[in-house]
């Protein structure tokens, strides 16, 4: 099974500034995805010609299931992370991660029925200080929506924002979990054009066997995006990406 995880900022190039939503499609395609965690998707706003990106995406890739998550409200239209799914959602919902007055963040969480049994997916995108993402992680992990499916095999994807590349070692090893995208140096997906921090993580919980996990480097996803994306292959056992 394959998932990737993509901040697509917009379908606006990190380097030539230009929406082109038609890039960040081919770039998916190419990888061929079951399932598919993107940040900053735009629903009905102006930078993107007012597009219904969620609904592009639905359509394009024709996916068992779709599950949006509008986070940043503006004068019109917003932006949110965004789910597809090969595969039927057995139950979803939506998390609020945001902390004090800052910007608005938010996780989605989704059971998939997988071939090989039932998956426990989060798709995120975490703030900017390191403060604030540690009380995400925490709040998450504790919240009940969470807790309540935290028996079955569990994988956490997206745009992290660490920098400092703390998460792994701190917030999530105290709740049991193992990063994925290690060593960091193989991981890096920020800027795009010129990879220099591991932004995009992914974390696992649970009998989860990983392939292969890899960052997409090829020269439309340098333009695509400001991100690479992150592509995971996997099975629900115990063998161990070599």
């Amino acid at each position: 099974m394959r998932l990737l995880s993509y901040n697509i900022h917009k379908g606006i190039g990190g380097k030539d500034r230009k929406y082109r939503l038609e890039r960040i499609l081919d770039v998916i395609e190419k990888e061929n995805p079951d399932l598919i965690c993107l940040q900053e998707v735009d629903r009905n706003v102006r930078r993107s010609r007012f597009q219904n990106q969620p609904h592009i995406f639905m359509e394009y890739f024709n996916n068992s299931e779709a599950l949006f998550q509008m986070n940043v409200k503006l004068r019109r239209g917003g932006y949110g992370n965004l789910i597809l799914s090969r595969w039927p959602l057995l139950s979803h919902h939506h998390l609020s991660l945001r902390f004090h007055k800052k910007k608005p963040r938010g996780a989605q969480l989704a059971i998939v029925d997988t071939p090989q049994g039932k998956l426990h997916l989060v798709n995120w995108h975490l703030g900017l200080s390191e403060k604030e993402r540690h009380w995400q992680v925490d709040h998450l992990t504790h919240h009940r929506l969470f807790r309540e499916s935290q028996h079955l095999p569990t994988i956490i994807a997206g745009d992290c924002n660490d920098w400092r590349n703390s998460l792994g070692n701190g917030a999530f090893s105290l709740h049991g979990f193992r990063q994925i995208t290690t060593p960091l140096s193989r991981f890096r997906t920020f800027p795009a054009y010129l990879a220099v921090g591991s932004l995009d993580k992914a974390f696992q919980k649970g009998h989860i066997g990983i392939h292969h996990a890899k960052v997409v480097r090829s020269r439309l996803a340098k333009m695509a995006s400001d991100h690479l994306p992150l592509v995971l292959d996997f099975n629900l056992g115990n063998r161990l990406r070599s």
